[in-house]
């Protein structure tokens, strides 16, 4: 895919780079149904006000990266543009503590109801703090 948008008024815009850096990476998403099961009956529960975090450590040996899954119910918006532009936040605050967090853990990010009202800089803040929490940051 190595198209390119231009416009007259901005230069032109590698469309690879920004379809690459949009999501997680592969090796750290949460995708499957059963692992999602298992954080939320093994997990611990960790919540602010608009986040909650559930936490798992996988009894994996090996050191695997962590993988994160999101999950946001029609309750927080019956708009999906609203409901994907939340998911796209999250993910871009927790892009850059992958490396970070520590390894073998499975982590599910429930929004609630109220996050709509969220920008950017309330997810780092919320995040920050349940990762803190959670005692995720730094392999604690």
């Amino acid at each position: 895919m190595d198209r390119k948008f231009s416009r007259p008024d901005v230069e032109e815009v590698d469309t690879n780079y920004l379809f690459k850096h949009v999501g997680l990476p592969q090796k750290n998403r949460l995708k499957h149904r059963q692992d999602f099961k298992l954080v939320y009956v093994q997990g611990r529960q960790h919540r602010t006000v608009h986040l909650i975090l559930r936490s798992r450590k996988s009894n994996i040996l090996s050191d695997i990266p962590s993988r994160i899954g999101i999950v946001i119910s029609q309750k927080v918006s019956k708009n999906a543009v609203v409901r994907n532009r939340i998911k796209r936040q999250i993910r871009a605050v927790v892009r850059p503590w992958l490396k970070q967090i520590a390894n073998n853990w499975q982590l599910v990010i429930i929004v609630r109801p109220q996050a709509p009202e969220c920008n950017y800089e309330h997810f780092l803040r919320e995040l920050n703090e349940l990762f803190q929490k959670a005692g995720l940051i730094n392999g604690n």
